[in-house]
Formats: structure tokens, C-alpha cells, sequence
């Protein structure tokens, strides 16, 4: 399943067929916080029935079987620990992830191309140290020269994220939607109320 499919479950209303369920690691921290770790609701009741996960809250619908009745989970852990991947992918969603959704010349939002700092045809790779995030405005006003002669000045040099810098940028962008229940499993180090 890809993320946008997740928000756009998530966002929904309406009954069991839009109950999510937030999947924890066996630490209780969320695989992942951009795109947030979600189940639909089968998976999680699949997951649950199998004995894979436990579940640590629930919503108020009921799903029934002729053999079985079960509250909606909204919220699980797994069994089982699955260690996170150290090396980071080389995406275009993580690249943008990494430069926060903004343009790394004029740090505008929206609208997102990137651009090779080095350009390719003076021999620059495609790669983390050299591809930012940029606006289609600067992208064109930069175009293959060289940075020093485009008049653009970079925000910050690109470079190769961390898996756990990624999970914590990716804690900035919560979803459109979410559900209370979840609250206690997320953003453990956000300031408490006095």
C-alpha cells in the first residue's frame, strides 16, 4: 500500500471501513511517521486474530464473524521487534522529505521539482550530495549552470540523511487525521502541559 492511499483512508469517515489502526514496533514507537504506520482496519483484525500483535486501544465499532466478535483496534503493537532499516533509500519522496518540502534556494512550499547542484551536464551525478529540492521557478532560473553563476545560493548542503534524521523529520508532518487513541503513542518528546 502506498502512503497517499493511507492519508486519504484515514481522512475518510464513516464506520468500520475507515477505522485505521496505528501500527507500533515492539519498542511502542510507530514504524514510520511520514507516511504514518497505519493498517486499515482487516489487517489489523487479521493481524490480531493470527496473534502477531496486541492491541492496546480500541474503537467503538464491533466486527463479527459466525465465530468471532471484535472491537476495532486503533491501536497495536507488534510481537515481534522489526529493526529499521539503517541505510536510507534514494527517492524523490525522500529527498524531499530530507529538504522538508521546500525549495533549497528560495525556500518556497509547493509545486517541487529538484535540481542537480552540479549540473549533469558539467558532469554532476545524481545523488544526496548533490540533488535538492527546488521550486519549478528557481529550477528554471538556475537551469544547467553552474550555482556560483545562477545567482542562487543553496539553504543548506545537501548531504546524506540518517534513517533516524528522516524519522524525526517526518514527525513534522503528521497526517490530516488523527485519532485520539493514537495521541499517547506519538511525539513522546513534544512539551507537556504544566
Amino acid at each position: 500500500m502506498d502512503g497517499d492511499f493511507r492519508t486519504e483512508f484515514v481522512r475518510e469517515g464513516g464506520g468500520a471501513r475507515t477505522n485505521a489502526a496505528l501500527v507500533l514496533n515492539a519498542d511502542y514507537r510507530p514504524l514510520s511517521y511520514y507516511p504514518l504506520s497505519l493498517w486499515p482496519w482487516q489487517e489489523a483484525v487479521k493481524a490480531a486474530v493470527l496473534d502477531r500483535v496486541n492491541i492496546l486501544a480500541e474503537y467503538d465499532e464491533v466486527v463479527r464473524s459466525p465465530s468471532l466478535e471484535i472491537r476495532i483496534p486503533s491501536v497495536v503493537v507488534l510481537k515481534d521487534y522489526v529493526k529499521p532499516q539503517k541505510r536510507v533509500a534514494f527517492t524523490r519522496f525522500n529527498l524531499f522529505l530530507r529538504d522538508e518540502f521546500c525549495c533549497q534556494y528560495c525556500g518556497a512550499k509547493g509545486d517541487l521539482t529538484f535540481d542537480h547542484v552540479v549540473p549533469r551536464a558539467a558532469g554532476g551525478v545524481t545523488s544526496w550530495e548533490n540533488v535538492v529540492a527546488a521550486c519549478q521557478k528557481c529550477n528554471l532560473r538556475k537551469g544547467s549552470k553552474p550555482l556560483r553563476f545562477s545567482g542562487l545560493n543553496l539553504r543548506k548542503p545537501p548531504r546524506q540523511p540518517a534513517a533516524g534524521e528522516l524519522r524525526n523529520i517526518g514527525r513534522k508532518f503528521p497526517p490530516g487525521h488523527l485519532h485520539e487513541s493514537w495521541m499517547d503513542f506519538l511525539y513522546w518528546d513534544a512539551e507537556l502541559e504544566a
